[in-house]
């Protein structure tokens, strides 16, 4: 909602699983924004938009989805985005295999505890997948408590 209110010249599809969407529909009702369409279902292990669109932003996700669903994601992101797309990856990163600060190696041993799938992710590797699909890093920003906000771009295809 944030998002959409700041930037109104931007529709915002919110897209979750199909167990979360009613959630997601009440928070979009509240705000009764014009460039907030109702939710679609997005599933990486299935269902997946029909539609396509041209920039995606995700928010502390790949942490709390298992590694193959984190391939999954990156994986399903080439049908539904266009050629010159732009992807927003926001949350917690590892570099160089080894965690930024101290918060995070607790917040990391407290999601291994929640489940074993969980954790946080190390940035070479999501970069990996990123890059498999297309997309080439433009931005790494450190964000607050030790977030990072990832920023790849992928190259519109030449006819």
């Amino acid at each position: 909602m944030f998002f959409a209110a700041a930037l109104p010249h931007l529709r915002w599809q919110a897209s979750d699983q199909r167990e979360n969407l009613p959630g997601i529909r009440a928070w979009l009702d509240e705000a009764a924004l014009p460039n907030t369409p109702a939710p679609v279902e997005l599933d990486v292990n299935g269902t997946w938009p029909r539609e396509r669109f041209d920039a995606v932003f995700s928010a502390n996700t790949l942490h709390i989805m298992g590694w193959a669903e984190v391939e999954r994601l990156f994986a399903g992101l080439a049908a539904i985005l266009d050629d010159d797309a732009t992807l927003v990856i926001y949350g917690p990163f590892n570099y160089g295999g080894k965690y930024t600060s101290k918060s995070n190696t607790h917040f990391d041993v407290w999601l291994k505890e929640r489940g074993a799938h969980q954790g946080i992710r190390d940035f070479e590797a999501v970069d990996a997948l990123a890059r498999t699909t297309g997309f080439t890093l433009v931005e790494d920003r450190a964000m607050p408590a030790n977030n990072r906000c990832l920023v790849w771009r992928r190259a519109q295809a030449r006819g």
